[in-house]
């Protein structure tokens, strides 16, 4: 599997373009301020886009989803949760293939009840459910500094540590990093209680 991370907007997001190399198949993650770049990113590598994925419903993440989508000739996804008219609705442990593997659907709520992580077996998509030093925020609306933490520790945390973490925003001293070492150096998945994780997060 390839991965290409795409910089857009003016909040630091990525957008992502998850391709299977056999096939060409490709899942795009996250369409917020502007549909060129992961057009552009999908014609250069000869991506035939199957999904474009809502890691959740906050608008510079979804903001041209469907357009994307119809420029792409693919399927718009969301959680069951999410408030977004999609054509295809996934919830925990549902899986998305491209040319003959499976990336697994994982519900992460916290950030937002409908937030979503994208796991191929070796790169993992958190959107702002887990950021580079940092996880996302929860004091919007829907937020829930309980239902994150244990999205974060009981969930992600049970991953492998070789995963390599792609967040919604470089917001980070680095792009991407090992689940592993984010684990050592983030304040937020140091946290040993939900009273700590509310302290730092």
């Amino acid at each position: 599997m390839r991965v290409r991370q795409i910089p857009v907007g003016p909040m630091k997001n990525f957008d992502y373009l998850l391709i299977e190399e056999g096939s060409g198949e490709a899942i795009a993650i996250d369409s917020g301020w502007e549909t060129g770049p992961v057009a552009r990113a999908a014609s250069e590598d000869g991506a035939k886009v199957r999904y474009v994925v809502a890691t959740h419903g906050h608008f510079d993440h979804v903001e041209t989803l469907a357009e994307l989508a119809e420029k792409l000739g693919a399927r718009t996804v969301a959680h069951e949760a999410s408030e977004l008219a999609t054509d295809l609705r996934v919830r925990d442990g549902d899986a998305l293939r491209i040319g003959g593997v499976d990336v697994r659907v994982i519900h992460t709520p916290g950030h937002t009840p409908d937030s979503v992580c994208l796991f191929d077996g070796k790169n993992l998509f958190t959107g702002d459910t887990l950021f580079i030093g940092n996880c996302g925020r929860t004091d919007l609306p829907g937020g829930s500094a309980s239902e994150l933490y244990h999205s974060l520790h009981s969930v992600l945390m049970a991953l492998p540590g070789k995963t390599v973490i792609y967040p919604g925003h470089d917001y980070g001293e680095v792009p991407s990093r090992s689940l592993e070492e984010e684990a050592r150096k983030n304040p937020t998945l140091l946290a040993r209680s939900l009273g700590e994780f509310a302290g730092v997060e």
